[in-house]
């Protein structure tokens, strides 16, 4: 019989549903898979103890942070998205001295648009052209300036603290290096950057605790160079980005003919991160923690935060750094070794992406705004809203989580160090079966830095989060096992 079996599966995912509609009246998808046909004993569905800690409640959004979700407008996403298009191709290699077609246009209209957006910050948002010259490599042909727009505003109280949301700007048709053909990019990108531009403006109004950072990339349909190089850019002058979320083809909710689902969003997340030492990843694999990286944290506090009735939408994480042999620009920001995530509408439709404008056979092809869900586009909106504020606000991932390896016990000594910045009110062990896909329970420990937990690391997965005075929660991290 197993020890988890689907029946307590089942019972704890049915009671987790149950404290989420205490917070959201709407019917959330149970967030555990029961197997319908291993049906064990009462008693064994009682394993492991959940009388340990209480099931855990998803965060509601405070009326703070209501009240900016209520202000993402399907009309003004509607309105960017069709004047991206308007400049006929946005190819990085297409023409940059032109103020009505090519990239060049599209990157002035953008940066002069953020500078607008941020007026309303008297000085606190802060609008810079991030630019360099791409030599010719892969998909560049001659040598190219790649520019990326930066909207930047700084936190009130840990502003040393970094949070990122980014779409990218250039488009593309069906010859990656054809850069004269219209590429309208209406979805790829274009509701990628209006989601971030959206996001600024409400957010140049506000005081976030932490920095907060809205851009719109270039380079990546050729390779993902302009998010390389701001990712590296921040790399190399040791900014600390906790959480990168990148918007790519996000905007409709029509896919393939007959898939329609306009109430869920995907959110892709790396299982062990490349840039992890070999005997880190040993040490990830033996305690079989492959699936519990930075990023898929993000991912699980992304699901807490956002899948609500606030935002109106359902998260659907799946565990892959990006589409099947597919990448984005969050993969930039992974490969310097920072927390990112994917969003992308649930089913794509291919014949309206990477395609020259075209009809064959009574089928539309191309990138055209008529097939952009503009309703759909500012949920996805709130997603990012809700996930990247509720960070921004929260303390700082708690680090140096470990666990006492050192003897045989049914008990679990877990240790971390104090964050060290203003506005913690104390710390919680979170814990979940071992083939739980979220957080199920919840200890809170106060202002500790070590707790003993009556349950057997054999048999689950902890976490510990740090918890604000103003009750935002941090996403959480699992411990690596110390011998002490």
């Amino acid at each position: 019989m197993r020890g988890i079996s689907a029946l307590c599966i089942a019972a704890s995912a049915a009671s987790l549903v149950a404290a989420q509609q205490l917070n959201y009246p709407r019917a959330l998808p149970i967030p555990i898979a029961a197997n319908a046909s291993d049906v064990p004993s009462c008693a064994d569905a009682a394993w492991p103890p959940s009388n340990i800690g209480s099931l855990l409640k998803p965060q509601a959004p405070d009326a703070e942070l209501r009240e900016m979700l209520s202000e993402i407008d399907p009309a003004r996403i509607q309105a960017i998205i069709e004047k991206l298009v308007s400049y006929g191709t946005r190819h990085t290699l297409s023409q940059q001295n032109s103020t009505t077609r090519g990239i060049g246009a599209a990157r002035d209209w953008l940066l002069s648009e953020f500078q607008s957006l941020a007026e309303p910050s008297n000085g606190r948002m802060t609008v810079e052209l991030q630019s360099y010259i791409q030599p010719v490599a892969s998909r560049i042909l001659f040598p190219t300036n790649i520019s990326n727009i930066v909207a930047t505003i700084q936190g009130c109280e840990t502003p040393e603290r970094v949070y990122v949301i980014s779409g990218h700007y250039d488009s593309r048709c069906t010859d990656v290096n054809d850069y004269t053909s219209d590429a309208p990019g209406a979805d790829d990108d274009g509701s990628g950057v209006a989601i971030a531009m959206e996001l600024a403006r409400i957010v140049a109004t506000r005081n976030p605790r932490s920095t907060m950072i809205f851009t719109t990339v270039a380079g990546e349909e050729q390779g993902l160079y302009g998010s390389n190089f701001q990712a590296f850019t921040y790399k190399n002058s040791s900014v600390d980005v906790q959480g990168m979320l990148d918007n790519d083809i996000v905007g409709a909710s029509h896919g393939d003919p007959g898939k329609f689902d306009p109430y869920t969003i995907r959110l892709f997340a790396e299982g062990p991160p490349a840039t992890e030492s070999a005997s880190t990843k040993a040490e990830r694999l033996a305690i079989g923690a492959e699936n519990d990286s930075p990023a898929r944290e993000l991912g699980r506090f992304a699901t807490s935060v956002a899948a609500n009735n606030a935002t109106g939408m359902n998260i659907a994480v799946i565990y892959r750094a990006d589409r099947y042999l597919r990448g984005g620009d969050h993969e930039s920001y992974l490969a310097a070794g920072y927390p990112a995530v994917r969003f992308t509408e649930p089913n794509e439709n291919f014949a309206h992406q990477h395609q020259n404008v075209r009809v064959i056979d009574g089928v539309q092809y191309g990138d055209l705004a008529e097939f952009v869900d503009y309703d759909f586009t500012a949920r996805v909106g709130k997603v990012n809203l809700a996930t990247m504020w509720s960070q921004a606000q929260a303390p700082g991932w708690v680090r140096n989580v470990s666990v006492n390896a050192s003897v045989l016990s049914n008990d679990s000594l877990l240790y971390w160090l104090p964050n060290n910045e203003t506005g913690v009110a104390g710390y919680e062990v979170l814990w979940r079966p071992t083939d739980a896909p979220l957080w199920t329970h919840v200890l809170p420990v106060g202002n500790a830095t070590n707790v003993t937990v009556p349950l057997s690391k054999d048999n689950v997965i902890f976490g510990v989060r740090a918890v604000g005075v103003n009750g935002y929660r941090s996403p959480a991290t699992i411990p690596f096992p110390v011998p002490y």
